[in-house]
């Protein structure tokens, strides 16, 4: 009797074995082949200049930190703007954010880039709405799970500043670290599905404001659709005026484009345009992406070539970004400094106005109210254009100036012609000098025999080819 129940026992187990190889190759012809993903972005190859790019990094902050962040603490720039550049932001990793509705395949798309399918750390995926946090994927000696106020405490990583969003926000925060090669050189953000019925409220936090921090950071965007989800509703209006200036950055796609026949493909696609046209007002439309982004095989019967060919190409944009990361962070804090200088420029102008306007029997509060209602009347906004090398493009809100003097008194500033010494020069002078001398220089070290761009057109960058301090004290 043992020994039938033996032989029975022997054959059970032998049938599971055979169960199982069985499923692993049916899984192995399901799965889709991941080999190009490696090979387009290159992740066999060796870091050749890392070096080079480390010490770049390091010139970069001794500009910024030298030059740049004392005209923005001299006039409380960050109060303007609300973007306050910090070292983990300057070294960071290229950031690719994933927006879109819910449940249209952005966490099945960083399952698919990443190989994480059926590893304990794939991120969940599913019909329903399955991402409530903002999951950050980053690259790291082991892999683990971070909470978000972990992640907000660390000065070292460039999040510190979501503590701003509240306790509520970094609880909705969760980072993932992995030894992988591709987050050797970028960071994923997975952000949760755009529901048009559920208002900022229900969340907890403030979702668009949030979103807006990503988005400012970002280097690249992919806003994700479904076939089945095309209606624009009132959160994804809020969402592409947010984009607003980032068109460059946008990359639309349209995925799950498996589960629909050529013909339909074709009439969802415009569909999509359709949907999207007014919310994206540009001379050329951001490019769209059509295909079917998660590990599993193509359906039959559809335009395999194309979904491959078209999965490639969004694979070359990706690895684009990654090798112009440092040409990019340098356009970034050039960008940024000529703000920051116009920034200046116009309050020392405020400033001066003030001190032309008032008299020993004005009152000071009356005077500059109407300074800052009427701005045009006393030509603030014109006189920069006239006297410095501004592009009128560049210039700020006229109404931004009224909260931010609403909060920052006039008297709490210097002139320009103020902010000298012997020992250290002039703030005008060293952002001047960054802007069109040290950030070309940085960007030509990186790129030998390439012209720094943009330097003859200051209509274009907003500064002159040789910058003169109007304001320093002869």
């Amino acid at each position: 009797m043992k020994g039938i129940v033996s032989i029975c026992c022997f054959f059970s187990l032998l049938v599971l074995a055979l169960a199982e190889e069985e499923v692993e190759d049916v899984l192995s012809n399901i799965l889709r082949d991941r080999s190009h993903i490696d090979e387009t972005l290159r992740l066999a190859s060796e870091e050749n200049a890392a070096e080079n790019y480390h010490a770049a990094i390091q010139k970069l902050r001794k500009i910024y930190h030298s030059a740049i962040k004392p005209m923005e603490q001299a006039y409380k720039y960050n109060e303007l703007r609300a973007h306050e550049i910090s070292d983990g932001e300057i070294t960071s990793k290229p950031m690719v954010l994933f927006l879109g509705p819910w449940s249209v395949g952005k966490s099945s798309m960083i399952n698919y880039l990443l190989g994480l399918k059926d590893s304990p750390y794939q991120l969940y995926t599913g019909a329903e709405p399955t991402t409530s946090e903002f999951t950050v994927i980053m690259h790291g000696e082991k892999t683990r799970s971070i909470e978000g106020i972990v992640m907000a405490a660390d000065s070292s990583r460039s999040f510190s500043p979501l503590e701003k969003f509240g306790q509520s926000f970094l609880e909705k925060l969760i980072g993932i670290e992995m030894p992988h090669k591709l987050l050797e050189r970028v960071t994923f953000v997975d952000t949760p599905g755009i529901i048009e019925n559920r208002k900022q409220q229900e969340r907890g936090y403030p979702f668009n404001d949030v979103c807006q921090w990503f988005i400012d950071r970002a280097d690249l965007i992919f806003v994700t659709f479904d076939p089945t989800k095309l209606d624009v509703g009132l959160e994804l209006e809020m969402l592409f005026r947010q984009l607003k200036g980032r068109e460059s950055q946008i990359r639309i796609i349209l995925n799950k484009a498996d589960n629909l026949a050529t013909q339909d493909l074709m009439r969802v696609y415009g569909a999509l345009f359709w949907s999207l046209a007014p919310l994206i007002n540009v001379t050329e439309p951001p490019r769209v992406y059509v295909s079917s982004f998660w590990p599993y095989d193509y359906a039959p019967d559809t335009s395999r070539e194309l979904f491959k060919r078209e999965e490639i190409s969004l694979l070359e944009d990706l690895n684009q970004v990654i090798e112009n990361r440092m040409e990019n962070k340098i356009a970034f804090i050039r960008q940024h400094a000529i703000r920051v200088r116009i920034h200046a420029l116009l309050v020392d102008r405020y400033v001066q106005t003030f001190k032309d306007k008032m008299s020993y029997f004005s009152d000071p509060d009356l005077v500059f109210k109407e300074i800052v209602d009427d701005p045009d009347k006393f030509f603030i906004f014109k006189s920069i254009l006239a006297k410095t090398n501004v592009s009128k493009f560049d210039l700020p809100n006229r109404e931004a100036y009224q909260d931010f003097f609403g909060v920052n008194p006039i008297g709490s500033f210097k002139s320009l012609s103020a902010q000298c010494s012997y020992s250290s020069g002039c703030l005008l002078d060293k952002i001047e000098k960054a802007i069109t001398s040290e950030l070309p220089g940085l960007l030509s070290s990186i790129n030998p025999g390439k012209a720094p761009p943009g330097l003859s057109s200051c209509e274009a960058t907003g500064c002159g080819d040789k910058p003169k301090n109007r304001y320093r004290k002869n």
